[in-house]
C-alpha cells in the first residue's frame, strides 16, 4: 500500500520548526508589550512558561537544522 502523503523532507521539517520558533518568540514579545509596570507573580510565571516554550522551539529548530545538514561548528571559544 502506498502512502497518500509522503513524509516531509528534512527541509520542510526545518521550515516548520522555524515557524514554530518564530511564533514562540512573537508570543514572548507580545507578553512584554503588555507587561504591567510592576509585574506580579502571575506575570513572572507566564514569562517563565513563554521562555521555556521558546527555548524548546529553538532547540527543536536547531535539531531540524542539524538533520537537514546545516550543522554549525561550535560558536563557543575554546
Amino acid at each position: 500500500m502506498t502512502d497518500l502523503y509522503p513524509a516531509a523532507d528534512q527541509r520542510e521539517l526545518l521550515r516548520q520548526a522555524a515557524t514554530t520558533h518564530t511564533t514562540a518568540a512573537a508570543e514572548v514579545e507580545a507578553f512584554l508589550r503588555r507587561l504591567p509596570e510592576t509585574p506580579g507573580p502571575a506575570d513572572v510565571t507566564e514569562y517563565a512558561n513563554l521562555l521555556s516554550r521558546e527555548e524548546r522551539a529553538r532547540a527543536d529548530r536547531q535539531a531540524a537544522a542539524d538533520a537537514a545538514g546545516l550543522r554549525l561548528p561550535s560558536l563557543e571559544s575554546e
